[in-house]
Order: structure tokens, then C-alpha cells, then sequence
């Protein structure tokens, strides 16, 4: 294949986790796998794009071309990277382009399989599990036993406030003490700089007492993605 169909490509920065501020090339998909089963998050920043953006070709030469000139990483996201024919997609970006760092971001729905077919040490996964009902809680706690002893993958976990379904799912992961603890990232809630501040705090708390990392969103603070 010598294009890939996408609704975004272009240059900007990883606003969240351990690469934050690392230049990238933003890859977006469209299909989401919570959406489509009607369970999209409340949360989510890129709803709107999903919904009204195109898909677009785009040929890898001309995503080398960017990667070569920039010396930037890849993010490969969504939508969800690892839903449908997405997950073939997701494996060529990552297999056929060469880059110093990628990124995948992806809400755990066919992590594990992707993770067991990436071998590239320069690959990172960014799970953010989902967890609003008991089923999520459920499902995240097997993703975990899964994923937990790559050392290429690392959570990222919104929070708004300590009544969220999301915290017992943190509690289970701090009583479990998993190494993955230590790449572990709590993220305040918000769709502005404002609304991220007013619940920071509440996540710095959080972060202090799980002895978790804080991540700030700097693509919502500063607007640029």
C-alpha cells in the first residue's frame, strides 16, 4: 500500500505523557470503537473532527518526506488506531515508515494484540482506558494483566473529580503495585485551560497520594492541536 486514508496529518507537539512536547506528526483515524457502540466518552476533544472531517488520502512518501525534513516522531491516533481495518492501517504506519519515536494512543480496544505484533523498541503505547460503567472496569482490568510488563506501554488516565468509575480502577492498580505504576499519568478533565485548572488540583491530589506522574494537557492549555 502505498497511501493510507486519515482525517488528520499534520505537524504539531505531544501535549500529554512522558514525550510531552516532542515534535510529531499527527496521524488521525476516524472510526472509533466506543462510538460506534454508542458509548463515546463525555470527554472526548476530538468528537467534532470525527464527525465532520473527511478521510483524505495521504501517501507515505510524502509522510516520510516530513518525518526526514523535521526529525519529528509519529502519533498514531483517533478515533480509535487499533478498531477494524484501522488496526491493519495502524500496524503499516508503524512497520513501513522509518521515524526516531512513535506514539500510539488508544483507548486498550485490541492493545494487547498490537503490542504482541510491534517488536520496535522506539514504539510507545498510550493507553487510556475508559472506565464509566462496571463492564469498563472489567475490561480495563484484563487489559492490564495483559499489557502491564511491556515496558513500552504507559496509561494515561483522565480524571475529573474522586467520585469518577476511573479511580477504582486506579485503586486496583495501586494495590497491585505493577511496575507500570511507575509510567502511569493522571490528567485533569477539561475542554479549555480553565476548566483544566479548576481540576487540577483535584488531580494532583490524586497523583500525590497513588504516587502517580501528573501530566498537564498542553495541546487544550495552549490550543494546538
Amino acid at each position: 500500500m502505498s497511501k493510507i486514508k486519515l482525517i488528520e496529518n499534520f505537524l504539531s507537539w505531544q501535549g500529554e505523557g512522558p514525550d510531552s512536547g516532542r515534535q510529531m506528526l499527527i496521524l488521525r483515524f476516524k472510526r472509533c470503537n466506543r462510538v460506534e457502540e454508542g458509548k463515546g466518552c463525555y470527554f472526548c476533544d476530538t468528537k467534532v473532527k470525527m464527525r465532520i472531517i473527511e478521510l483524505a488520502e495521504y501517501s507515505y512518501k510524502a509522510l516520510q518526506d516530513v518525518i526526514n525534513r523535521t526529525n519529528c516522531g509519529i502519533m498514531i491516533t483517533g478515533g480509535e488506531p487499533t478498531y477494524d481495518d484501522q488496526y491493519a492501517d495502524t500496524l503499516d504506519l508503524l512497520r513501513k515508515l522509518k521515524y526516531p519515536i512513535a506514539n500510539v494512543e488508544s483507548n486498550g480496544y485490541n492493545l494487547p494484540k498490537l503490542i504482541g505484533e510491534v517488536t520496535k523498541k522506539n514504539v510507545k503505547f498510550m493507553w487510556s482506558p475508559k472506565v464509566f460503567v462496571n463492564s469498563d472496569l472489567e475490561e480495563a482490568m484484563k487489559i492490564l494483566e495483559e499489557v502491564k510488563d511491556d515496558k513500552r506501554v504507559f496509561i494515561k488516565a483522565v480524571v475529573q473529580d474522586e467520585k469518577d468509575k476511573i479511580v477504582k480502577f486506579l485503586d486496583y492498580l495501586k494495590a497491585k503495585n505493577y511496575e507500570i505504576c511507575s509510567r502511569t499519568y493522571l490528567m485533569p478533565q477539561g475542554k479549555d485551560f480553565q476548566e483544566l485548572y479548576n481540576n487540577s488540583m483535584i488531580v494532583f491530589d490524586l497523583a500525590e497520594k497513588y504516587s502517580f506522574n501528573f501530566s498537564s494537557r498542553n495541546h487544550l492549555i495552549f490550543g494546538f492541536v
